[in-house]
């Protein structure tokens, strides 16, 4: 990197900061004068009418009308129409996507039109596919479920790109990051980019527009979001060592200030294919974003993917062991990369300037921020995180100059609500909703006894206040939204994905094992000597590294669905490894393909000679038809009556 690109990223980097300051200041300024107590206990005052109730001694009669804390996904929402609370329910969950996600005015006429149409056809939606369903599991999270939506759209071809792109993502995960988390995330990346572009687009667009825009939204979501797993999440992690993570913090550095992938380069260690994949697929990525982009985004851009990634990286850094962090050193860099994580979607999208969208965005981010750094709290302890909640955890009682993070949380929303939201009715509505419905899933998270050690420490300078806010956790209703819904049933799916096939790789190691051991054709005493070295070369075949996929499907068949004795079904297995081989032996054959190996070793004719390889072709295949007429150990009816219940349960 030259003097000119060094000059250019300090220079994005000062002027966002400046702003950042600025903003700081003046919540630094509400919370040491508490101004936020007086606004947000008038609004909790006001809000509380519609959360708080005070129910008759008749309604503990009343049966059908509580909800279970058991309920499924399915049989929630059939609770929540059957209540009346369903349009309330999508209202602010739908609101609250279109305030954090889509940077959107509440208050606006166009916005709300667009939100009531929008929970509309969810509602249309959810109550249809709970009609027909049974399980507590929305299909829709599923890849069968993309793959439908994007049949409808005339994008089958992206679906099966992004999908095929997703599984390698999950398989390059390393076991030291989580999973699931990474998966989550980069999905959440994908779908904010498509309401983004779904938010851009007429009512009157043509189908074949509006495919190719879905198109590139999902490619370039995919593209945005691959930066959570194999940026941030791969820098939090423990999977590089520090030298390793200065080298491929340098490599991303240099890509956002030329515009320029630098190639990989040397590394060593055990990290060298990982790195390989990522940067392959970053590269691709970037690529594309760049090839998308309008000449009057372009920069910005890069511009703001810098501010991102060096925010994140000034809070990496830190260290918990360090006692002198300032406020400004803790909280400027979470206000910087929480705001420009959402500014970047729409230069990557290439919308047009906003200058609400980016204001509000701006001051919003840290809200979000500042939630996750609460629940994520303990999380971040054991890490050894600087968070403002860690750091004020562990210092509060050497520095009484540092802001409470739990005071600031509560400045931003007084400050979101009246100065940027110009105290919109809704606008409080949905904010408070959220922000009692995460301090109610930390407490059940959590439970009650470490839930309160907590409050004790973070709301020891407001205690009247805190009083007034744990009552609305204890007692508030009515505040859940349904991308927490989601998010619960993401994770679980997820984790469901990987516990199944954790569990077939093991099936199929230990069946394998055992198939292995059923192969080998004995020798009886007293056996002619051709017959011995026909058994020999057979043997040899058979002793290859073969998959064994269809004797391994035929075993789980059979034993995990039919109920069948593994030993009844062995001479099944035998004949279709036997009958396989010697198809494999003469297609090997010179007047074949010519193979000079099979399985990773030599073929049979190249260690022999060809008629020494079709005899034994023609062997097993006489052992074959041989252990084919041996059936006789298992219950026909098993294997009769079984595809019955199957067809009747599809």
């Amino acid at each position: 990197m030259n003097e000119e690109c060094t000059e250019h990223a300090d220079r994005w980097y000062s002027l966002a900061e400046q702003k950042a300051a600025r903003y700081f200041a003046s919540l630094y300024m509400q919370v040491m004068e508490k101004s936020y107590v007086p606004i947000l206990t008038k609004d909790f005052q006001h809000w509380s009418k519609k959360h708080v109730h005070h129910y008759a001694w008749l309604s503990f009669f009343s049966r059908g009308k509580s909800k279970s804390d058991s309920m499924g996904y399915y049989p929630y929402i059939q609770w929540l129409n059957r209540t009346n609370q369903l349009d309330d329910y999508l209202d602010r969950s739908v609101s609250y996507i279109y305030m954090r996600d889509l940077g959107k005015d509440l208050n606006s006429s166009a916005t709300k039109s667009r939100i009531q149409r929008v929970v509309s056809d969810i509602k249309h939606f959810l109550i249809r596919s709970t009609a027909v369903s049974s399980g507590n599991q929305p299909d829709y999270i599923s890849m069968a479920g993309l793959y439908r939506w994007a049949q409808k759209e005339g994008i089958e071809n992206t679906a099966i790109w992004v999908m095929n792109k997703l599984k390698s993502v999950a398989s390059h995960i390393p076991k030291e990051m989580n999973a699931e988390h990474a998966q989550r995330k980069l999905i959440k990346i994908m779908i904010g980019v498509i309401l983004h572009v779904l938010e851009e687009m007429d009512e009157e667009i043509l189908p074949t527009e509006r495919s190719r825009r879905l198109d590139e939204a999902i490619r370039l979501g995919y593209a945005y979001g691959l930066t959570y797993p194999f940026i941030d999440d791969l820098l939090d992690s423990h999977v590089l060592n520090d030298q390793e993570k200065q080298q491929y913090s340098d490599m991303i550095r240099a890509a956002l200030l030329t515009g320029y992938v630098p190639e990989l380069g040397e590394w060593s260690g055990s990290n060298m294919e990982l790195l390989r994949y990522i940067h392959s697929e970053l590269r691709e990525a970037f690529e594309y974003i760049e090839s998308q982009q309008q000449p009057e985004t372009q920069n910005t851009f890069l511009e703001q993917s810098y501010v991102f990634f060096h925010s994140q990286h000034l809070d990496r850094v830190k260290e918990l062991a360090n006692a002198n962090y300032t406020n400004e050193e803790l909280y400027l860099p979470i206000i910087l990369k929480s705001a420009s994580s959402r500014l970047i979607v729409r230069s990557v999208i290439s919308a047009p300037l906003d200058e609400g969208f980016d204001q509000r965005t701006f001051y919003y981010g840290i809200y979000n921020q500042l939630a996750d750094d609460f629940a994520d709290l303990f999380e971040d302890m054991r890490n050894g995180a600087v968070t403002p909640y860690t750091y004020y955890l562990k210092y509060r009682n050497q520095r009484s100059d540092l802001i409470n993070p739990f005071e600031l949380y509560w400045t931003v929303i007084a400050h979101l609500i009246h100065n940027v939201y110009h105290a919109d009715d809704r606008t409080r509505e949905v904010i408070l909703d959220r922000a009692i419905n995460g301090l109610k899933r930390c407490k059940e998270r959590i439970g009650i006894e470490k839930y309160n050690e907590i409050m004790d420490v973070f709301a020891s300078r407001t205690p009247e206040f805190n009083r007034l806010i744990q009552r609305m956790v204890r007692k508030a209703d009515h505040v859940d939204f349904f991308d927490k819904l989601l998010r619960d049933q993401m994770v679980a799916v997820l984790n469901n994905d990987r516990n199944e096939r954790e569990q077939f790789i093991d099936t199929v190691q230990a069946v394998r094992h055992q198939i292995n051991h059923l192969l080998q054709i004995p020798k009886p005493n007293g056996i002619p000597p051709m017959k011995d070295s026909l058994i020999d070369a057979a043997n040899y075949s058979l002793e290859g590294a073969g998959k064994r996929l269809r004797s391994i499907l035929t075993w789980v068949m059979g034993v995990n669905e039919y109920g069948l004795q593994a030993s009844a079904i062995a001479p099944l297995v035998r004949s279709l490894e036997y009958m396989h081989t010697a198809s494999l032996i003469f297609d090997d054959l010179p007047s074949q393909d010519n193979a000079p190996t099979r399985r990773g070793r030599p073929t049979l004719h190249q260690l022999h000679n060809s008629s020494t390889a079709e005899l034994t072709g023609l062997f097993l295949i006489q052992k074959a038809i041989e252990e084919q007429s041996s059936l006789d150990g298992f219950d026909a009816k098993a294997v009769l009556v079984r595809p019955k219940r199957q067809a009747i349960c599809v």
